[in-house]
């Protein structure tokens, strides 16, 4: 056997994942003859036929099959030698795209990546946001490495990983009169401020209402936590929000905060493609954003 090329090999795995060599060109951003040809020679170099054609779709062959079965331990052997080579060197930690949503990047990732940057000087980390539609199409064109988005997401290419609880609850302006059990009925009777239409929080809120029997016709729907949370402070109404934007200190300043009834949640989870190779800084934001798990769920206390 000649020498194993591993972005032959790389190639390879994302032909049987999309099942053509066009629609793996387009995700590897090449050519689809530069694809064929890379997959050609690693055929050579094993000697073997490791794709053929069923119909339309690209299958593996036998050979193929039993290549795919050494595939991830081979993706695996190379990352912990990189990681080996890069805990004696002091070059980049690499480059690391973290894909979330506004109000997770505002509340939840400061100190993740405040502990990162400390740990690792030379990572250069970007920051993109959207809802979770968006984030799993960047992920899914590898435009994005990372994402850390509302569940539910799916794909056959994705890892996924859940790692938090987060309760949503009311905020009311101090003045505002509450009964004991913030139930949707009770949100029918009160002007209400939400998020505005097209994500998750605000689906996740439409449906809470809508279980309980209401539909509610908000006073203002915004695309901003803190421009909710300001119009609340001024009097407007009330609003539904989840609770990591509450939980630090100060952040209730002249707000009251209830909890819902029956209790609201969403979950949060980090996605990743499975056959995204990790350099040391993926590696080591993964394991951090996978480690919110151990810091407990963000709940009304």
């Amino acid at each position: 056997m000649k020498n194993l090329n591993l972005d032959y090999l790389q190639s390879f795995l994302v032909v049987i994942e999309c099942g053509s060599f066009s629609a793996a060109a387009e995700r590897l951003q090449l050519t689809q003859p530069a694809v064929s040809l890379q997959v050609r020679q690693l055929e050579r170099s094993l000697n073997a036929t490791l794709i053929e054609r069923v119909g339309r779709k690209a299958r593996p062959t036998a050979a193929g099959t039993a290549l795919l079965a050494h595939a991830q331990q081979i993706n695996t052997a190379v990352a912990s030698a990189v990681d080996a080579v890069a805990n004696h060197t002091t070059g980049t930690a690499g480059r690391v795209r973290l894909g979330t949503g506004a109000t997770a990047c505002i509340f939840l990732l400061p100190p993740i990546l405040r502990e990162l940057r400390t740990a690792f000087p030379a990572l250069e980390i970007t920051v993109t946001t959207g809802n979770t539609a968006e984030i799993a199409r960047a992920i899914e064109d590898n435009t994005i490495d990372i994402g850390l988005v509302t569940m539910p997401v799916s794909g056959r290419s994705f890892e996924i990983t859940p790692v938090l609880n987060d309760e949503f609850v009311l905020i009311a302006p101090a003045a505002m009169p509450l009964p004991a059990r913030i139930t949707p009925a009770v949100l029918s009777t009160r002007p209400v401020l939400l998020f505005e239409p097209g994500g998750h929080t605000r689906r996740i809120a439409d449906e809470w209402l809508a279980r309980g029997g209401v539909s509610i016709k908000p006073l203002m729907s915004l695309g901003s936590v803190e421009a909710i949370k300001e119009m609340v402070r001024a009097g407007l109404g009330c609003a539904i929000l989840p609770g990591m934007a509450l939980s630090a200190k100060g952040r209730q300043r002249d707000l009251v905060v209830r909890s819902l009834s029956p209790k609201l949640h969403r979950r949060l989870a980090v996605v990743v493609r499975r056959d995204k190779r990790l350099d040391r800084g993926l590696r080591k934001t993964l394991a951090a954003l996978k480690a919110i798990s151990q810091k407990g769920d963000h709940h009304l206390g």
